[in-house]
């Protein structure tokens, strides 16, 4: 009997192994489940379908069957998830399969269903159904027999927390089904979280991302036909085409790639952050082209209950006094949703008086929270009895009236000094045991002072003791962590004089320092390392500027800082290598960019000058355009680069007052009138480079003019404004060794000298935001003709180019505002 049972078991597991082997490597059939390390791919061999554990995963029994990219993205990368709430904890006796109904189905190591595709039966015909993954990413559930058509389920209609390309995200006014997707729970657990993007249910063109399904904290805006009002970023990205559709059956939100190649997604993150991200194969890492809401503090309840913000911080969620982590180990992930609990729980109505109770603490510069409650009370110590007459109260304040609050405080915000002025005081409520008393006897005090300068003294010992014996073992986990492309790192010296061959191979240099290009160990990533160089004062500060500057932003179009070492008297940037160096050499060299290039070049770079003006926490003016500053990669792509000039402006400033700084002939008007400058300083800088990018040339040389033959002419950001004034044809203006470019559009030739000449406008006022530049350069919206700029005309006088005394003589002083 048993020796039978095996044979048929036998017979049973060489048909299915027949029926696996005979069905498509994409394909999951009724003979053909997916159990194990077995996985089903892509017939293009973009996307994976199989079993996963996430990445930090501690837990090593928790697997999840989901689908990933295959081909050209390095990291494991789950875009969806099947069973995200339920886990199994055997792969190899869990199954994805087809059942009996037809259904795609997944068992566990008991048996037991865990996650259905949930057809009903009447759907299903009695030929029978197979899963598909297709090269979008898309799992669907057909009929064995029928190849095209609408799908019987697929996964595009159940997204996670990943928007992929060709996902419809919206609602379904038929059948009241809305297409969301929503975070994890954290950085280890696909579990639904907190944090969700979805449609407007009230029907209008917006999205929101919520808090809980319950609390709108952020809003895209109305859709106006070419992108959201509140996203900028999205008609500002050449590799998106976005569309918003709205009839009687539904109202979605989707987009396409124009490239292919590009591999990008849209993810709602751990954070609260929706963000759009790409992967860079010359990086071999995500890089992160928006997010919103811009500012992590505007996200609800980012640091979770009684967690506070603070994004001049880092980590930008901490406790207050009195408190601790909820769970360390997701902190250390950098999800810090599950906020902060007490470090004893409170001990209400132990005693009324609070003494041997609870008491409360002061929060000092916390922003206080919404949404309080009054209560009577004429004084401070009114106000705080009143709130340990509940146990649910947690804090109080006391001001011109007495607020309490219920409940876990959420978004508690940290403020500056300057911005506390006027604002009423936090109370928060603890255990009296956490809370400093007065009335303590002396002899206590003096033993705890005493106890606590001999722990202090212990910890000063132990903490050099260890320091000294980490320090040795540093560089090797650095050099680790910034080959797997994490945060900004500190390099040993040591490693980044190796991996430079002693700074031998020279790229460059400029006022601050040498440039050298080097490649680190291990991994054979190219950098290039700025080594800051003469007086130590000024290097120091330019070094401290340029790694506070851009040490936590990253765009597309802005050079990446993977680190920096401070050894001795040595300072030394990392950033990574581009392969076509600078704009410079590529515009005035022997090589010849084409029209198209330098377009997208001239784009490029207006969109990363548009992220430091306006996509940052402050606004960072750059203080140096130029095409020495502005990179190339391998493709082509623009970086601005070199920040140790930048100036950070907050966003309740307009202008800020500076020492002079830049480049003589892409300076400001103001920078020389002595004006606090404004972001259009930079926005001219950036109109005497695309007037480089135009012509081929720099700015300041001969320019001869048919009605000028025979003698030296003027300056020719002067001769550019003259044509576009006064409505001539603007080919002339163009590279000379682009006549015979077939690809010049010479509509965006003309948009991009008109855009140029309102750049350079003598009054800031007249001259566009960036964000209007962009708009400008796309084509979005129109731009009328330009007067001359009458700085310019003083800059020539029609006799050769001026000297750098001449141009402060000669520059018209800009009235202040």
């Amino acid at each position: 009997m048993a020796s039978s049972a095996a044979l048929i078991l036998f017979m049973a597991a060489a048909i299915i192994g027949s029926s696996a082997r005979c069905s498509a490597s994409d394909t999951i059939s009724a003979y053909s489940a997916i159990s194990g390390s077995r996985t089903v791919v892509s017939r293009g061999g973009n996307f994976e379908l199989g079993f996963f554990r996430p990445p930090g995963d501690t837990n090593h029994n928790n697997y999840y069957v989901g689908i990933w990219y295959k081909m050209s993205v390095s990291v494991r990368t789950p875009v969806w998830v099947a069973n995200r709430a339920a886990p199994v904890s055997d792969p190899a006796s869990s199954q994805l399969a087809i059942a009996a109904d037809g259904n795609l189905v997944l068992i566990n190591e008991a048996g037991k269903l865990v996650w259905s595709s949930n057809v009903g039966a009447a759907t299903i015909s009695s030929n029978g159904t197979v899963a598909v993954i297709l090269d979008s990413g898309n799992l669907v559930l057909r009929r064995r027999e029928v190849e095209d058509g609408e799908p019987l389920w697929q996964s595009f209609k159940y997204p996670t927390d990943t928007w992929l390309p060709g996902v419809r995200l919206g609602m379904d006014k038929i059948t009241g089904h809305v297409q969301a997707v929503v975070s994890w729970k954290s950085y280890s657990d696909p579990a639904p979280g907190m944090f969700s993007l979805g449609i407007d249910p009230n029907g209008t063109s917006q999205f929101f991302i919520s808090w809980n399904k319950t609390t709108v904290f952020w809003s895209s805006g109305e859709w106006n036909g070419d992108a959201y009002a509140g996203i900028p970023e999205m008609s500002s990205h050449d590799k998106y085409n976005f569309e918003f559709v709205s009839n009687k059956n539904a109202s979605y939100f989707d987009y396409t790639l124009q490239d292919p190649t590009v591999i990008s997604r849209l993810v709602m993150d751990v954070s609260g952050q929706a963000r759009q991200i790409m992967w860079l194969p010359a990086a071999d890492e995500w890089m992160t082209i928006w997010a919103e809401p811009h500012k992590l503090c505007d996200v609800y309840a980012v640091c979770g209950a009684f967690g506070v913000c603070n994004e001049k911080s880092q980590p930008f969620c901490s406790c207050p006094t009195g408190f601790h982590p909820s769970s360390v180990r997701d902190w250390e992930q950098g999800d810090y949703s599950q906020g902060c609990r007490r470090n004893r729980r409170n001990q209400c109505g132990s005693s009324a008086d609070g003494k041997d109770g609870d008491a409360f603490l002061l929060a000092p510069g916390i922003f206080l929270p919404g949404n309080p409650t009054p209560a009577q009370a004429s004084s401070a110590q009114d106000c705080g009895m009143a709130c340990l007459r509940s146990c649910d109260c947690n804090a109080y304040s006391y001001g011109s009236r007495c607020s309490v609050w219920f409940g876990d405080l959420l978004n508690l915000q940290q403020l500056a000094v300057q911005d506390t002025e006027g604002m009423d005081d936090l109370y928060l409520r603890l255990s009296a045991m956490d809370v400093p008393l007065k009335g303590r006897k002396r002899t206590t005090v003096f033993i705890s002072i005493g106890a606590v300068a001999s722990i202090l003294a212990l910890s000063v010992v132990v903490f050099v003791l260890v320091r000294v014996f980490r320090r040795r073992q540093r560089s090797t986990r650095f050099m680790q962590a910034a080959l797997e492309g994490g945060n900004l790192m500190p390099f040993a010296y040591s490693y980044v004089r190796r991996a430079t061959k002693n700074f031998s191979a020279k790229l460059g240099g400029g006022s601050f320092g040498s440039v050298y290009k080097g490649t680190l160990p291990h991994g054979g990533a190219a950098i290039a390392v700025k080594k800051l160089e003469g007086l130590l004062c000024v290097g120091d500060k330019q070094f401290r500027n340029e790694v506070r500057t851009i040490g936590t932003i990253q765009h597309v179009n802005l050079v990446r800082l993977r680190g920096f070492s401070s050894h001795g008297r040595e300072r030394l940037l990392v950033y990574d290598y581009m392969a076509n160096g600078s704009l410079d050499r590529a515009l005035f060299g022997s090589t010849t960019l084409s029209w198209r290039a330098r377009f997208q070049i001239a784009l490029g770079a207006a969109r990363g000058l548009l992220y430091l003006h306006e996509g940052c926490r402050d606004c960072i003016i750059h203080c140096d355009i130029k095409p020495e500053n502005i990179l190339l990669d391998e493709d082509l792509v623009p970086k601005i680069a070199d920040f140790g000039l930048a100036k950070l402006l907050g966003r309740d400033f307009s202008r800020v007052l500076t020492t002079f700084r830049g480049t003589i002939g892409y300076l400001a008007p103001e920078w020389i009138s002595g004006v606090p400058i404004t972001a259009k300083a930079d926005v001219y800088s950036y109109g005497m480079v695309l007037l480089e990018i135009i012509s081929g040339r720099r700015n300041a040389r001969s320019w001869v003019t048919e009605e000028e033959q025979g003698r030296m002419s003027e300056y020719f950001p002067l001769v550019a404004a003259r044509k576009v004034s006064e409505g001539e044809a603007l080919v002339g203006l163009l590279d000379e060794r682009l006549h015979d470019d077939d690809d010049v559009d010479v509509r965006e030739l003309e948009r991009a000298c008109r855009v140029a000449c309102w750049c350079v406008q003598d009054d800031e006022a007249h001259r566009p935001s960036m964000e209007q530049v962009v708009q400008a350069l796309e084509g979005v919206v129109n731009t009328d003709v330009p007067p001359v700029p009458t700085s310019l005309q003083a800059l020539t006088d029609n006799t050769g180019f001026a000297t750098t005394d001449e141009i402060k003589q000669n520059t018209i002083t800009m009235p202040q505002k």
